[in-house]
């Protein structure tokens, strides 16, 4: 079974890259998050809210688990799930695609009255703080590495796809 795999922080473009290059790879898409709302119900930003970050990371490391084991395709895991030990574990052996983005690009695309649960106080901080926090896991797990400020996702899709080629 191949998998790519994407990380990366809010607004990298997991999940706009994800679709186009499984289309341009001619495969299946699959987002962790989405596999967590299908499952519980609720949205995300709910399960944080009713269930708090705990019980979400829980989810998330069992939605992991899963479609690694029952995806041929490019998944999309939510900012925060390679904070796990266990998805970190998981990710050993696949491609992974870190999508870096900077803070100004990555604050234009999530929007500052974004629904995203660990935005919500100081969103810009917040996002910063994740991001500097986040980075050296993302790059430790990334097989490969791609920038995604001022490009167009077509452009990042052709990288990535040139790249998994090899």
């Amino acid at each position: 079974m191949t998998v790519t795999v994407l990380i990366g922080p809010p607004g990298s473009g997991k999940t706009t890259v994800g679709r186009l290059l499984a289309e341009r790879l001619g495969v299946a898409f699959r987002d962790t998050d989405a596999d967590i709302e299908q499952t519980t119900g609720k949205s995300v930003s709910d399960v944080f809210v009713e269930d708090g970050e705990e019980r979400f990371r829980e989810l998330e490391a069992i939605a992991v688990r899963q479609a690694l084991a029952e995806h041929d395709g490019v998944l999309s895991l939510g900012g925060g799930a390679v904070l796990a030990e266990e998805v970190q574990r998981l990710l050993d052996g696949h491609t992974v695609v870190y999508l870096a983005v900077g803070l100004t690009q990555a604050v234009q695309r999530v929007g500052l009255a974004s629904a995203r649960p660990l935005l919500v106080l100081n969103p810009r901080s917040r996002l910063k703080k994740l991001m500097e926090e986040r980075r050296p896991i993302y790059e430790r797990l990334a097989t490969i590495t791609v920038t995604t400020d001022e490009r167009e996702p077509d452009d990042i899709v052709e990288e990535i796809a040139k790249a998994v080629a090899r």
